[in-house]
């Protein structure tokens, strides 16, 4: 009869549904393997680090393991890399997760704005290695900026002062602003000492969500998005304070890890 497979159409199908049962194919999973996550279980190598979710662009994102207080020179050079080549990175800090990428590339500019849903009217923090570099990408820069980073820098504080023209009106939001703070994490200043250039320094996060606290966090939430994630484990420290003081009287913009108070008793000396 037409269409009717013969017996031994039959005994193949038959052999071939028993060896499905008898050897499954297997199912990827992640393992790390030195300081990467690698695919396992039949995966190509072709496949990169990691296979990208259905819906995003084919954006690879690699994983590295990092120790944020004494990073390896490998692993600080990886980093570096990838921000020159216009990419975007995910790495610890005293202030949680941040992702860094250069501020002069308007393309990654864009890339940023892009990982975040941030709207392009908000401005992105830049992270410098001391009140020298700040002095070069701020203009008009009041003593209460001195006092406050004579006190609080290294540290928790971002300080809002106006920017100069090098600064690109993508980085300030178009408000002419700038935010800059001196991270005390190791790896922040090796970074920006290894590009002899400030870094973008924002939150590693979608825009209104909390900031993550360990690199798996940002894998699930930037995997796609993001060129590097730099995993130095979990963080437990606050965010940081963020307070403006382009107006004649200081304002807080964002509470964190330096208390109003304190900021209020230096700017009174």
């Amino acid at each position: 009869m037409p269409g009717t497979p013969n017996r031994t159409s039959q005994s193949r199908l038959i052999r071939s549904a028993l060896n499905q049962a008898a050897h499954p194919r297997p199912i990827p999973t992640f393992q790390r393997s030195g300081a990467r996550l690698r695919y396992h279980a039949g995966c190509p190598p072709s496949a990169g680090v990691l296979r990208q979710p259905l819906g995003r662009s084919r954006l690879t994102t690699s994983l590295i393991e990092i120790a944020p207080d004494s990073p390896q020179d490998a692993a600080v050079a990886a980093i570096a890399e990838v921000v020159r080549g216009g990419e975007v990175a995910a790495i610890p800090t005293d202030a949680l997760y941040v992702l860094v990428a250069d501020p002069f590339n308007l393309n990654a500019v864009a890339k940023v704005f892009q990982a975040k849903g941030r709207a392009p009217t908000r401005s992105l923090p830049l992270l410098v290695d001391g009140v020298e570099m700040a002095e070069e990408y701020a203009s008009r820069l009041s003593s209460s900026f001195y006092l406050l980073t004579r006190t609080f820098w290294p540290g928790l504080l971002t300080v809002i002062v106006p920017a100069s023209f090098k600064v690109p009106l993508r980085v300030t939001g178009n408000s002419g602003r700038l935010a800059v703070r001196q991270s005390a994490t190791p790896l922040v200043a090796s970074l920006v000492t290894a590009l002899g250039a400030p870094l973008i320094g924002t939150s590693a996060n979608v825009s209104g969500s909390p900031t993550c606290r360990s690199g798996f966090e940002v894998l699930g939430t930037m995997d796609g998005r993001i060129r590097l994630i730099a995993d130095g484990g979990s963080l437990d420290g606050p965010p940081t304070t963020t307070i403006d003081i382009t107006p004649s009287r200081w304002r807080l913009i964002k509470a964190g890890g330096v208390p109003a108070e304190a900021i209020e008793t230096c700017l009174s000396w």
